[in-house]
C-alpha cells in the first residue's frame, strides 16, 4: 500500500488555550503535543507556531524561550487594557487572531495537514477556505469552548480531555 507523507503544520491560540485548560483544571505540555501529532512516521512537522498576548516585553520569557527550543514559532503582541461597562473593571487582552489567520494562509504551500489549538469561532471562515485546497484541518479545543460553527467547519474535531494523558503536563 502506498501512503503519503504528510505535512503538518500547528497553530496554537496560547491565550484561549490558557483558559480551556483552566476550565478543565489541567495543562498541556507543549513538547507532549508535539510528540503526540507526530507520532505517525508519515507525518512530518513543517511548522509549529504558538500565539500569546504579553503583558510587558520581559512576561513569559522563559516560557517563550523553552517553545523556542521546542521548535515553535512564537508570536506576541502587547496586551491591551480594555474598560469592561458589564463588569466595571478594566480588562487585558490580545487578540492574536489576524496574526494566526495571515501565517496560515502565507505557509498554505507547505503543509496539508493542520492542527489548530482553538475554539474561537472567528477562525471558521479561514477554515473553509483552507479546506478547499485540500487541506485536512484538525481543531482541538474543549466542551463549552469551542464555537459550534467552528466545530462543524473543521475537518475533525478532538476534544483535549480525550488526549489528556497523551499531552498533560506531569512533573517528574
Amino acid at each position: 500500500m502506498h501512503y503519503s507523507m504528510s505535512r503538518l503544520s500547528i497553530f496554537v491560540d496560547g491565550n484561549n488555550m490558557f483558559y480551556a485548560q483552566q476550565k478543565n483544571g489541567w495543562f498541556f505540555d507543549p513538547k507532549r503535543v508535539l510528540e503526540y501529532f507526530t507520532s505517525d512516521p508519515n507525518v512530518t512537522l513543517i511548522n509549529a507556531f504558538w500565539y500569546t498576548g504579553l503583558k510587558d516585553p520581559q512576561d513569559q520569557r522563559g516560557f517563550r524561550d523553552a517553545l523556542i527550543s521546542l521548535g515553535y514559532t512564537v508570536r506576541t503582541k502587547q496586551l491591551k487594557e480594555y474598560y469592561d461597562d458589564s463588569s466595571g473593571r478594566y480588562s487585558q487582552k490580545a487578540n492574536l487572531d489576524i496574526e494566526i489567520v495571515v501565517d496560515m494562509f502565507n505557509t498554505v504551500e507547505q503543509y496539508d495537514r493542520m492542527v489548530l489549538f482553538s475554539g474561537d469561532g472567528d477562525f471558521e471562515r479561514a477554515i473553509e477556505l483552507l479546506r478547499t485546497r485540500n487541506t485536512h484541518i484538525i481543531v482541538v479545543s474543549t466542551e463549552g469552548m469551542i464555537a459550534r460553527e467552528l466545530r462543524n467547519a473543521t475537518d475533525r474535531y478532538i476534544d483535549l480531555n480525550d488526549i489528556r494523558k497523551q499531552i498533560e503536563k506531569v512533573d517528574y
